[in-house]
């Protein structure tokens, strides 16, 4: 097998701000492995709070480029690399290659059932209530809306919208950006106002107080599960985990990760670290398996690869294997 890797840089519409972090562009890197004639391309963005960045993620490629020319398989891979950017990269190219070569889809290598998928439109950080408020407005055609938060305003952000869009389903994701207090005081008021799930309201690693807690809306892991060996502590702490395959490292595990944390009776979503719809496409397979789907990243860039994901308001078609898979 041969590998190439590169790196590509989608600006956003707008400066895309959540909890401490502002986006002007994402930036990913992307994999292409051939073999036989067929290229497999898998393509991620890492996992900036730990501390992943482009250049880190070539370089754990460049690092593997030789088990992976050997003819490495995902299996040996999941030993090869941890969990992060480089691996997702590898691991779903090395799925994209398998459907090529095989002639098959990724339906089929996988056994999930493709189906239409309704993802969350994501509503940034904005200076005032009313700026965000504008911005659930004008988004009409998305009835799921996913609301970033902070510790700044909360309540009264959320309120404006709700008063813009009474129509819309509402996730909240606070991006670790409160304290156990500050949730305990919004979470009644948040279940008032029709708020399906908080996500992440805590930081990583500081978030031992939400065991026996019992939140009226149900709250969901982000940064607090990366992985299969953080899915035990996530589970006496939420409700729902959002995996993501930049943390998880690849679909192979995402897809682990989603058959485990159902046996624990939790709740799924799968997200998204932004990037096109080469990034979407194996999270896509992830949100045929979740109860919420965001892999709106495609949406808040100016551009997007083609061919792409077909998005219709909040809703996404099945994708064509000339995308992926």
């Amino acid at each position: 097998m041969k590998i190439g890797v590169h790196i590509e840089r989608w600006p956003t519409r707008q400066p895309f701000r959540i909890t401490d972090t502002t986006w002007t562009e994402f930036v990913s890197v992307v994999v292409e492995i051939a073999a036989d004639g067929c290229v497999g391309r898998g393509e991620a963005l890492g996992v900036y709070y730990i501390g992943e960045t482009a250049d880190s993620i070539v370089s754990q490629i460049d690092a593997a480029a030789a088990a992976i020319g050997a003819g490495i398989d995902r299996t040996a891979l999941q030993k090869l690399l941890p969990p992060g950017g480089a691996r997702n990269a590898i691991d779903c190219a090395l799925w994209d290659l398998e459907a090529k070569q095989a002639g098959r889809t990724i339906w089929d290598l996988t056994r999930v059932a493709a189906k239409p998928l309704e993802t969350v439109f994501t509503i940034g950080l904005e200076p005032t209530p009313q700026e965000m408020a504008a911005k659930a407005a004008a988004a009409t055609a998305h009835p799921l809306l996913k609301i970033k938060l902070n510790a700044d305003r909360p309540l009264e952000r959320l309120r404006a919208i709700r008063a813009a869009r009474p129509d819309a389903r509402i996730v909240v994701d606070a991006n670790q950006g409160w304290t156990f207090g500050q949730l305990q005081g919004l979470a009644e008021e948040f279940a008032s106002l029709g708020v399906a799930l908080i996500e992440q309201p805590l930081a990583r690693g500081r978030d031992a107080e939400l065991e026996g807690f019992r939140s009226p809306v149900p709250l969901c892991a982000d940064e607090s599960c990366l992985h299969m060996g953080e899915l035990a502590q996530a589970a006496r702490r939420y409700q729902f985990i959002n995996i993501k395959l930049d943390k998880a490292g690849g679909l192979t595990h995402g897809l682990e990760l989603a058959h485990a944390a159902r046996e624990l009776h939790l709740g799924l979503m799968v997200g998204c670290m932004g990037g096109s719809s080469l990034a979407m496409a194996p999270s896509f397979v992830v949100g045929c398996l979740c109860d919420f789907v965001d892999i709106d990243g495609p949406l808040l860039q100016k551009s997007d690869r083609f061919p792409g994901l077909h998005y219709d308001g909040g809703r996404v078609a099945v994708f064509e294997p000339s995308l992926w898979g």
